[in-house]
């Protein structure tokens, strides 16, 4: 997936803010964004914050066969990778030209600078010796990769520890970490990379470009030096020509910065080795801050009980008493809101098509219904005059229900046959109507 360009006007607006003095994060012409270094639980893990840039690094070790032309001295290898999570435009399974770019600029900073003694990486000379490989990932691309990325690897090399050897004759003994405390690596000096951005044609200056000032930006220059204020390696890129006296400015600059960042990777080093001694919690996990979301633990508050009840009585005597008649009682409660006066409740009510099919399909249904409740009322009335049981039947059939069984069973008859002889007279006449009609 390709990056998305910048318009004319995006353009036209970074250049302006430039050439003004100004950038979009409120940082000066040569402040650098905010570093924040994490340690994991092993040793060799660490995580680089420059700003948004984030930047993973591990360092493992190995025991291998050495170099035909340098037997007494071990092998460093770096690897940078940039994955689609950091950015969209970054494709998998594939060298671009900036990651080969990266890839060279760090050996040359790591590994032709002599940062590291290799030859105390010598177990058996020209048999076997240590490799040390580090490797980085990007996790988030906000600019300025390969000053991220050249903290990442200084740090996870001197926090790292490779397992202690000991070696009898021929045999070579290999100490677990419970046996034996792993050994730190020799590490002489920490270079570490400082960029420096340069718009319309090398005339202004800013140090630590970020993405959107990287897309804009005519040519790009990379320093490495330590704390000694020693050059170990420089880059110029974008074919822009730099005069000595910018070059020079550029070499302070670094050096003031370089040194900056060396004392706050020395203190983070120095805090993550007070903590594991005393036995403290530490990893990526601790160095989350409690208030954001992505926390995994909450700070218990104190909370103190001694005067509840007196707090209690005093919020009792301050409040207002209750209304006798709440009319619409409404529970407010915080993330609550009431728009409008609202509308009565017409769940369960049918819609008009269903009203008029219950209107025609229910109405011989209603005029039986009222012929049975005339009958059972009949009954009702006439056995509730006597102290007899009562009897529900709503058919012709004398399905009877008796409610009290014991008292005078025989009374029950005679009144049911004496509620169908009055029935019965009303029915004959009506058949002789039929056959008068019918004779005439």
């Amino acid at each position: 997936m390709k990056e998305t360009p910048l318009s004319n006007c995006e353009r036209r607006f970074l250049l302006r803010a430039i050439e003004e003095k100004k950038r979009l994060d409120g940082r000066q012409t040569y402040d650098y964004r905010n570093i924040r270094i994490s340690f994991g639980t092993d040793y060799g893990c660490c995580i680089v914050e420059l700003g948004k840039t984030r930047v993973l690094g591990q360092v493992s070790c190995e025991l291998v066969a050495p170099k035909l032309n340098r037997a007494t001295e071990g092998i460093l290898f770096f690897n940078l990778e940039l994955s689609q999570m950091a950015a969209p435009a970054f494709e998998p399974g594939r060298q671009s030209d900036l990651l080969v770019k990266l890839n060279r600029l760090l050996e040359r900073c790591l590994r032709n600078s002599k940062c590291i003694d290799t030859e105390s990486l010598c177990v058996v000379a020209g048999e076997k010796v240590w490799q040390i490989r580090v490797d980085l990932h990007l996790l988030n691309h906000d600019g300025n990769i390969i000053d991220a990325a050249s903290i990442a690897a200084i740090v996870a090399l001197c926090h790292f520890r490779r397992p202690d050897v000991s070696v009898q004759g021929d045999e070579v003994t290999l100490y677990t970490p419970e046996e034996r405390d792993p050994v730190p690596l020799s590490i002489h000096h920490m270079p570490i990379c400082v960029s420096f951005a340069f718009f319309q044609q090398g005339t202004y200056l800013l140090v630590d470009p970020n993405e959107r000032e990287e897309r804009v930006m005519d040519g790009l220059l990379v320093i490495a030096m330590n704390k000694h204020r020693e050059i170990c390696t420089i880059q110029s890129s974008g074919g822009i020509m730099l005069l000595k006296d910018q070059v020079l400015r550029c070499s302070k600059i670094a050096g003031v910065k370089v040194a900056e960042i060396t004392e706050l990777i020395q203190k983070a080093l120095e805090n993550d080795q007070k903590v594991r001694k005393e036995g403290g919690k530490f990893g990526f996990a601790e160095s989350i801050a409690n208030q954001r979301i992505t926390a995994f633990k909450m700070e218990k508050a104190t909370i103190d009980t001694s005067d509840v009840e007196e707090k209690a009585e005093e919020i009792i005597a301050e409040a207002e008493p209750p209304s006798e008649v709440v009319s619409k009682p409404v529970l407010w409660t915080p993330g609550t809101a009431q728009i409008g006066e609202g509308v009565e409740n017409s769940w369960g009510d049918l819609e008009d098509s269903e009203k008029e099919d219950d209107d025609e399909g229910g109405s011989d249904e209603a005029i039986i219904l009222d012929s049975v409740k005339m009958d059972t009322g009949i009954e009702v009335s006439d056995i509730g005059s006597q102290d007899a049981p009562i009897i529900l039947s709503d058919s012709e059939e004398e399905e009877m229900i008796i409610l009290e069984p014991d008292k005078n069973p025989k009374k029950i008859r005679t009144q049911t046959t004496s509620v169908k002889q009055e029935k019965a007279p009303n029915k004959k006449p009506v058949k002789r109507r039929k056959k008068k009609r019918a004779a005439n």
